[in-house]
């Protein structure tokens, strides 16, 4: 597997999203302590890292009857946000769409704020136009409206959906408002970690559940960020022989081959199982 475990913190977070979720939302210590293990975690760090969750409201603590942790309500549209820009957001956003355009003015009082709204829209994957002008692809527009609303930033905020009317050539311009060589480099450092790991894999005629697992979470770990970072622009305004296309193909194919036998394995080893249907 690839060199450089992600925080333990980050993979438990990963674990969550991916499983714990699906499977009720709850974990006991133990069992979590057994899965980290597999990825070479050892259970102090587990726990140190699960108090630093615990304090920042992501997990709290429940017994049921051994003691485990369960996902906050709060973390439930943070999850879902996840699972559309991780899973649902692999292709290029459409030039005709056109932008939402985020508009902030903060007072100097609270700069605090203007800071942190600077730092999540750049999370969301807006580029930066103007002071206090924000811009992504149209079809970011619920992702902000929600992420604002949650954070109690909304007040400051003014969006707009717009197009382009000039003046400079617009895939000039979009090249000073992100960071593309550093957006790149992130794809590049996914894609040689992991395109060996497939190409590996997809030589086997399956995956057996536990490795699956061990290659898995930490793959998922790499790649969760760089959906954000990159809003998906369209192909039109991109570098010549963007990188992202290739790192999204490998993450494609690992999750194909990796996803089902690494739920497996998770349920093999806690017994947890998916909440039945309601009748």
């Amino acid at each position: 597997m690839p060199e450089g475990t992600p925080r333990p913190s980050s993979l438990i977070h990963t674990v969550y999203g991916e499983f714990v979720r699906r499977l009720g939302g709850w974990i006991s210590i133990a069992d979590l302590v057994a899965l980290m293990a597999e990825l070479d975690v050892e259970g102090p760090a587990v726990r140190s890292a699960i108090s630093r969750l615990k304090k920042a409201d992501t997990l709290r603590q429940e017994r049921r009857p051994t003691i485990g942790y369960r996902l906050s309500p709060a973390m439930t549209p943070v999850f879902e946000e996840g699972d559309r820009r991780i899973f649902h957001s692999l292709e290029p956003a459409e030039l005709a769409d056109g932008w939402v355009v985020a508009v902030f003015s903060v007072p100097e009082s609270e700069r605090a704020h203007r800071h942190q709204l600077r730092s999540r829209l750049s999370w969301l994957g807006f580029g930066n136009a103007a002071p206090g002008v924000w811009l992504a692809p149209a079809r970011l527009l619920p992702d902000a409206r929600r992420l604002l609303e949650r954070l109690g930033l909304s007040s400051y905020v003014h969006l707009f959906l717009s197009d382009y009317a000039g003046f400079a050539e617009l895939r000039e311009a979009v090249s000073s408002w992100w960071d593309f060589p550093a957006i790149e480099a992130q794809y590049a450092e996914f894609s040689n970690a992991w395109a060996p790991v497939a190409e590996k894999l997809r030589q086997l005629d399956a995956v057996e559940p536990a490795h699956a697992f061990r290659a898995y979470v930490p793959m998922l770990t790499q790649w969760r960020r760089l959906p954000y970072l990159d809003p998906g622009l369209p192909a039109p305004l991109l570098p010549a022989e963007w990188n992202a296309v290739a790192a999204r193909a490998v993450f494609a194919e690992l999750h194909d081959l990796l996803a089902v036998p690494s739920m497996r394995h998770v349920e093999r080893l806690t017994g947890l199982s998916h909440p039945k249907e309601p009748s």
